[in-house]
Order: structure tokens, then C-alpha cells, then sequence
């Protein structure tokens, strides 16, 4: 929201008092609000919602008189509000809006002569204040300075670090087996038949980032629908993505592998029930996503199994390749970060409206990683209750780390490759939240993710003379057949 953020601080009269802080909207030019609730002065509400207040005839006599009061918003100016409310005494006004909440703008000079203060709040919080606190609430506003570092940002770092490193140590993994499946003519057909890797060339990746463009528009402007289109691709891909990482512990495990036979195939039954408990938390994802107290944390599972099964399956098969990818996928995010909003009519960047669901929709794309700010602020209450951090920017990274580990293994470079990029990685995120905490906006993680790992891989080849190799790739192909 391209506005002054503040808290409205209700209390009921019940004993003891129940409290609850909403999100309000307001013009700090007009007013300023006190910065925390030792300086507030709390007013009886009065709810005229059933009102817009462009006439001093539509309410009452007397039933403004030194109280705070809500009315809906429509049919005349915030300006013209405030002034019919001060002159019938009202101390605050509340205007309720039942679409997404704008910045309160009016020419300055108008509102010299209005002294109270005026904020727009959700007509839905209005609501759920009557339901939980009664109808006699007395309120104050504040506006408390937004906190330099939320700790919720070192559970996103470790989330992501962590994944990054598995992803690639699981990617390593698998290509010392596929190494000594070619080494071993016994075990060649029985590797074949295991290997679900796709390779990307160049050509493939050019076309992978033209997709993630068109996809993205067109979420822009038909999201009301896609986005449910995308909701079911993740129940699917998720679901699959945790029962592979999970088969692949499993299959570790020497027991419980009895066997059941169907149609000339026999398959375990651990597996069976494995797939019945990946499927069964995706459903109830599903069903239950918008519940922000605990949804998240299955959210982030599933996204955590879906980076991992994407690093350790799609391969990369050169260091040009991942310059490639990585160096596209970063022009991208700056342009619908940083460019678009030179383009769009609101002046909002793609990119963050689609991520928050554009013109209000109240449905949000499962492709991010979510944490619950632990501090309290108003970009809490107002629109961002949560840390963030999307999958691309746990994959892409990924990808170029999970190939310097197959490099590490094909070469036995003792994981100098594996080990460095991974740093790197961490480097750049700790500098995205350095970023992202002294300028307070959205940062698009990859302009900082793509410099320290790139440039990294490159000083490790360089210093170890093996850029060449390490740009064309081994000798070894993912994609070998006999």
C-alpha cells in the first residue's frame, strides 16, 4: 500500500477488557498520529455505517459529540466528510471501505482548517470488531515506526539456505550413481529405468524464460482465474515432489518391504501408503490454505519438497547454460520489479501485484515461502503479515548450485565448487535483507542471489584453470545412452 500505515487499538468494556488492533490507512501530512499507545487518547466508536456522511442531516443530533466515528465510504470526498463530522463535534473519523484499502490523498490547503484525524479502514475489520469485542469499543490511533529487522527473515534465510544445499548435495548424489551405473554394464538398465532427469539446453532455457514472461502477464490480467489454475498445479506437483523426497528416505529404511503384485507390476506397500499421506497433505492444504494460522507451515513443506525434487531433477548441463538461465531470469525480475511500473496505469510493478493478488483478490499464489512477522507493526495488520521469499529464488540459485556439485563429483574436486556456491548463495541473501531492511520495499532477490553465485563459480574455475571444462561441462552427458 503506496501510503501512511497506522494500528486502530479497539477495547470492549468487558472485564478484563479484550483488545484488538486493526489496520487503518491515513495522510500523515494531514495529521500525525502518535507513535505509540502511551500517547493515545481513546474515544467511544460510534458505527454510522449505515451512512456515507455527505450530510450533516443523515445523522443524529448529538450523536457525533467527542466520539470516534465509522462511515462508509462513496458519494462525496474524504474532505467533505471531515468537515461535516468536525463541525457535528466527532474527535475521529473512521471512513470503511469495502474494496482494497488506497492512500488518502486531497490537496493540503484544503485540510487546514481540519484538525481531526481521518483514516480508512476495512469495512470487514469493522465487522469482525462488533463480533469480537461488542458494541460498546472505545478506540485510539497510533502509528508505530516500523522495526529494522524482523527475525521471521532468519527463518526464511535458513529455509532457503538449507534447501539450496540439499538440493544440490541430493543432486551430486544421484550422479555418483548414474557415474557407476555406466561403470557397472550390470546396473546400466536398471539406472535407465530410474532416471527421471531432464536436461536443459540453451535453446530450452531462452524458451523457459519467455514462458515464465507470458505466464506472468498473463496472471496480470486474468489472475481471478489462473490463479486457481495454478493452486491445482501445485497440489499435483507438490504432492509428487514430497513423495519423491520422502521415498527417497524411505528406501533407506531395511524394513517394512512387503510387496503387493497388480497388473504384472509388484510395489511396495510403504510406498502406497506414502503416496495416500502426500496426496492427503496436499488436499488438505487445499481446502485449508487461507487459514493463516497454521497453513503456512504445510505451505512451506510442499514448497520446500517442490525445490528439491525441481533442483535434484532438472539438470543443467554447463556452466553456459546456467549464465544463461540465471542472467535472463534476473533481467526479468528487475523489469517487472523496477520497469513496469513506468507501464502499468496504477503505477504498481507486475511482479508485486500479482504476487499479491492484484485489484484485492483475496486468493494468493502458492509459490512463495511463507514465515509469520514476528514483529508487530502496521504492514502486519495491513498487508503483510508474512516474511516472504518466492520459489524461483530458492531454484534458480538452486539449479546453478546442484550442477557445481555434479561438477564436483564428476572431476572429484572434493566439493571446493559445491561448498563455494552455497556460501555465495548465503552471502546474497543475507544482502538481500540488508537491502530490503534500509530501503523497506520489496527487493527482487535475484538481482543480488545471481552477482555472488556467478561470480563465485567463476573466481573457483578461474583459480582452479578449469574454466574451460567447467563451461562446456564434462565429457560425462546426463542424457547418455548405450
Amino acid at each position: 500500500v503506496a501510503a501512511d500505515e497506522g494500528i486502530l487499538h479497539a477495547s470492549g468494556n468487558g472485564m478484563p477488557p479484550v483488545t484488538k488492533d486493526y489496520c487503518i490507512i491515513y495522510n500523515s501530512k494531514w495529521t500525525a498520529l502518535p507513535k505509540s499507545l502511551d500517547n493515545a487518547t481513546f474515544r467511544p466508536l460510534e458505527n454510522l455505517t449505515s451512512t456515507v456522511l455527505c450530510s450533516s442531516s443523515e445523522v443524529p443530533p448529538g450523536s457525533m459529540k467527542d466520539k470516534a466515528v465509522v462511515v462508509m465510504r462513496g458519494n462525496c470526498t474524504f474532505l467533505e466528510k471531515a468537515r461535516i463530522a468536525q463541525n457535528l463535534g466527532a474527535k475521529m473519523l473512521l471512513i470503511a471501505s469495502k474494496s482494497r484499502l488506497s492512500s488518502i490523498s486531497d490537496n493540503k490547503t484544503d485540510f487546514e482548517d481540519v484538525t481531526l484525524p481521518v483514516a480508512l479502514i476495512r469495512y470487514n475489520d469493522i465487522v469482525d470488531m462488533q463480533q469480537a469485542l461488542g458494541n460498546e469499543v472505545n478506540v485510539t490511533l497510533y502509528s508505530p515506526p516500523l522495526p529494522q529487522f524482523d527475525y521471521s527473515m532468519v527463518v526464511i534465510f535458513l529455509i532457503a539456505v538449507l534447501t539450496v544445499a540439499l538440493g544440490g548435495f541430493w543432486s551430486g548424489v544421484a550422479e555418483l550413481e548414474n557415474l557407476k551405473a555406466i561403470a557397472s554394464p550390470g546396473e546400466r538398465e536398471t539406472r535407465r529405468k530410474k532416471e527421471e532427469n531432464v536436461t536443459f539446453t540453451p535453446v530450452t532455457v531462452i524458451l523457459f524464460v519467455v514462458i515464465c514472461c507470458v505466464m506472468l502477464v498473463l496472471l496480470y490480467f486474468f489472475y481471478k482465474w489462473l490463479v486457481y489454475v495454478i493452486i491445482s498445479v501445485f497440489c499435483l506437483a507438490s504432492a509428487m515432489s514430497l513423495y519423491n523426497c520422502l521415498a527417497a528416505l524411505v528406501g533407506e529404511i531395511p524394513f517394512g518391504q512387503c510387496r503387493i503384485t497388480c497388473c504384472n507390476k509388484t510395489i511396495e506397500v510403504r510406498l502406497i501408503f506414502l503416496a495416500v499421506f502426500c496426496a492427503a497433505a496436499a488436499v488438505v492444504w487445499a481446502v485449508f490454505r487461507n487459514e493463516d494460522r497454521w497453513a503456512w507451515i504445510l505451505q512451506d513443506i510442499l514448497g520446500v519438497a517442490f525445490c528439491l525434487n525441481f533442483i535434484k531433477t532438472l539438470k543443467m548441463p554447463n556452466f553456459k547454460s546456467c549464465v544463461i538461465l540465471l542472467g535472463l531470469l534476473l533481467l526479468y525480475d528487475v523489469f517487472f520489479v523496477f520497469i513496469t511500473p513506468f507501464i502499468t496505469k496504477n503505477g504498481a510493478s507486475i511482479m508485486v501485484e500479482v504476487a499479491a493478488g492484484p485489484f484485492g483478490n483475496s486468493e494468493k499464489l502458492p509459490v512463495v515461502i511463507r514465515v509469520p512477522r514476528l514483529e508487530h507493526s502496521a504492514s502486519t495488520l495491513c498487508d503483510l503479515p508474512f516474511s516472504l521469499l518466492g520459489f524461483g529464488d530458492i531454484i534458480v540459485p538452486g539449479l546453478l548450485v546442484a550442477y557445481c556439485r555434479r561438477f564436483d563429483v564428476q572431476t572429484s574436486s572434493s566439493s571446493i565448487y559445491y561448498i563455494s556456491c552455497t556460501i555465495a548463495y548465503a552471502i546474497g541473501m543475507v544482502l538481500t535483507f540488508v537491502v530490503l531492511a534500509l530501503m523497506k520495499m520489496g527487493q527482487p532477490a535475484l538481482l543480488y542471489l545471481v552477482p555472488c553465485t556467478l561470480i563465485t563459480s567463476s573466481l573457483v574455475a578461474w583459480r582452479r584453470k578449469e574454466m574451460k571444462k567447467f563451461w562446456k561441462g564434462s565429457s560425462y552427458q546426463v542424457g547418455w545412452r548405450p
